[in-house]
């Protein structure tokens, strides 16, 4: 590639969210936060003022759209973005490179493949010799054509995720290196037919662990520019959705081994990727919270969790926690205690803020997206905190029932951090149970947690996959299909793009 100019340009662009295709939620424009400009390029700590990177290219922050994981996106929500992405392309070009943020588990309505659609449009809007690199979370979904259309493709390594930035920092620096050098590399592709949720591939353990050292390692040689492995996204029914692998690099004949060998170690340790803790039914969990002197004990409510993209409202296990005798009575009186994290209804919570906090409430919460597991709960307790200006649950409430805490909010919200419960008034360190709507626990969550299990609870990202009836996978894949549909194994060879 020539260049006329001192510097590359280099565009930021991108639509992010993960989302559940089994659940009714619908993530429409209040789900997306908007970043455009300066705004944008300050976003990634490698790109502030001041850094090596900043310094080497023309940074242009085009638009990136962003969102906590949820359900299917409205098709003219989308299109919306996609047009404006394509339209500034144009308008602000030429660029020598796009760093196209994405997360590659992205459903809209009435497509299949919306990322391949995305990096397509952002393709015929920069012109054939524009360098296109892809940063992705590694539960993301790797079609042909994602992987055809776009130059560079890389994602994190971690799971919980800790290394965010440096895959896209991974991304922005292999980009600038090959704009400046030795232009497009060779990519190695190959899907693996094997869909698992990240609670089944946490790199805290093996044998994803060993894995994905074994992928940093390949990133590493000679003749290779980057190395990555997808696990996919559980919980799309999608043609697109199984692992994938990617290697890129000059050395054609090293980067086809290397995928061929990670694609064959990913798919020979199928049966072999375990829950990352203890996993049981609402009934199993119970009895080893009770059983056990660990405090706090957290319990996983992982079948509606909103950062896999569930509707964060399914009441199925609060209702039990509400009828549990351990709970029903205060710790003067020999009950247990518990916090309940949290149940998003609007007017629920409005009503709970209007009574104010020391007052008796009677309301009926919960349910308003998804009801398929269970309906509305009644919350008949004390209101112990409210907060009127969360930044992203908007009205927080916390409801006393007996020994139960239950938080209410105004809209979905995780709650992974000390400090997320603390500045309501709660103390989760001093609590017998924390029961959260998460899969696998978040670092900090999961440091202060004595004990934990992953409760496998109904909703859009129940991790009881054969429970969802995925019906439009394209094909056998483990573990919804035996061994007996691959025969003698699947062709794992892969395909030089």
């Amino acid at each position: 590639m020539t260049r006329t100019h001192r510097r590359p340009r280099i565009a930021i662009c991108g639509m992010a969210i993960e989302s559940s295709t089994f659940s009714p939620h619908r993530s429409g424009w209040e789900a997306f936060t908007l970043l455009r400009g300066n705004e944008l390029v300050r976003r990634y700590p490698f790109l502030r003022d001041g850094t090596a990177l900043r310094r080497e290219a023309e940074w242009v922050g085009i638009l990136r759209a962003g969102a906590l994981p949820g359900g299917a996106v409205p098709a003219d929500v989308y299109e919306t973005v996609r047009t404006e992405i394509g339209l500034a392309l144009e308008a602000q070009g030429p660029f020598d490179g796009v760093l196209l943020e994405i997360h590659g588990a992205m459903s809209v309505l009435g497509y299949t493949d919306a990322e391949a659609d995305l990096a397509q449009a952002v393709r015929a809007a920069v012109g054939p010799d524009c360098l296109v690199s892809a940063s992705m979370d590694l539960h993301g979904n790797v079609s042909r054509e994602l992987a055809a259309t776009v130059d560079l493709i890389a994602c994190h390594r971690t799971s919980p995720h800790e290394d965010e930035d440096e895959a896209r920092e991974r991304a922005a620096t292999g980009l600038l290196r090959r704009i400046d050098g030795a232009g497009r590399p060779s990519k190695a592709w190959v899907q693996v037919p094997v869909l698992l949720p990240g609670e089944r591939t946490s790199t805290r353990q093996d044998p994803a662990k060993g894995i994905y050292e074994d992928v940093a390692r390949v990133g590493a040689l000679d003749g290779v520019l980057d190395a990555s492995v997808w696990v996919g996204y559980a919980w799309a029914d999608e043609p697109r959705c199984r692992a994938a692998v990617v290697v890129m690099g000059d050395d054609e004949a090293v980067i086809s081994r290397e995928a061929e060998r990670l694609a064959r170690r990913y798919w020979d340790a199928r049966d072999e990727f375990g829950f990352v803790a203890p996993a049981g039914t609402y009934e199993e969990c119970l009895r080893a919270v009770l059983a056990s002197d660990a405090r706090p004990f957290v319990l996983s409510d992982s079948g509606d969790n909103p950062l896999a993209g569930g509707a964060g409202d399914v009441t199925w296990t609060l209702a039990r926690l509400l009828a549990e005798p351990a709970f029903a009575t205060a710790p003067a009186d020999g009950g247990r205690t518990a916090i309940y994290a949290a149940l998003p209804d609007a007017e629920a919570a409005r009503v709970v803020a209007d009574a104010g906090v020391g007052a008796t409430v009677e309301v009926e919460a919960g349910a308003r997206v998804d009801a398929g597991p269970h309906g509305p709960v009644t919350l008949r307790g004390i209101v112990e905190h409210v907060r009127p200006d969360d930044p992203l649950a908007g009205i927080v409430c916390v409801v006393a029932v007996g020994g139960l805490r239950v938080v209410l909010t105004e809209r979905r919200r995780p709650y992974h951090l000390e400090s997320d419960f603390t500045a309501i008034g709660l103390d989760p360190r001093g609590t017998d149970v924390v029961v959260v709507k998460i899969g696998n626990l978040e670092t900090e969550l999961h440091d202060m947690a004595e004990d934990w299990m992953l409760m496998l609870t109904p909703g859009g990202v129940d991790l009881d996959l054969p429970r969802l009836r995925h019906a439009h996978l394209g094909g056998p894949v483990h573990p919804f299909d035996d061994d007996a549909a691959f025969g003698d194994g699947p062709d794992l060879t892969p395909e030089l793009l």
